[in-house]
């Protein structure tokens, strides 16, 4: 697997998440970026899917059994926020919201990030990268 070219294909689609989260229902383009984005998605999940969806389902055994594994572009955040030094930060409700073993009441969530490519886990406020690609 070429890491470098999923690293690039997952960061396409993240910059197109961010373009398509700054406008508005009624902007202009949003129909058409919208669109680019699911065809981003489509080709990811064609050319990665299988590949992550290995590790999903390892990362899932480990802290998550009893919940499903989705394709991995559901656990891209789908709503950025921009801060005043340019910096994004992805939305408390990012990711894929997961039923975490050690503590079934939490709020638990496994997020796919880019540079690098990497699978973060959340419960509450504590985040923990859970795999890194490599």
């Amino acid at each position: 697997m070429d890491l470098q070219k999923l690293d690039e294909a997952l960061l396409a689609l993240f910059e197109k998440r961010v373009e398509l989260s700054q406008m508005g229902y009624d902007h202009a383009s949003y129909d058409d970026i919208e669109e680019e984005l699911h065809d981003l998605e489509d080709d990811f999940n064609d050319e990665y899917g299988d590949f992550l969806e290995g590790i999903l389902k390892e990362v899932h055994d480990e802290y998550c059994p009893e919940s499903d594994v989705l394709l991995p572009t559901a656990y891209l955040a789908k709503k950025f926020v921009v801060t005043a030094d340019g910096a994004i930060e992805i939305g408390r409700d990012a990711g894929v919201e997961v039923e975490f073993v050690d503590d079934p009441a939490a709020n638990a969530r496994l997020v796919l990030l880019p540079s690098p490519t990497r699978i973060v886990f959340i419960v509450g406020k504590q985040k923990k990268i859970v795999w890194k690609a490599e």
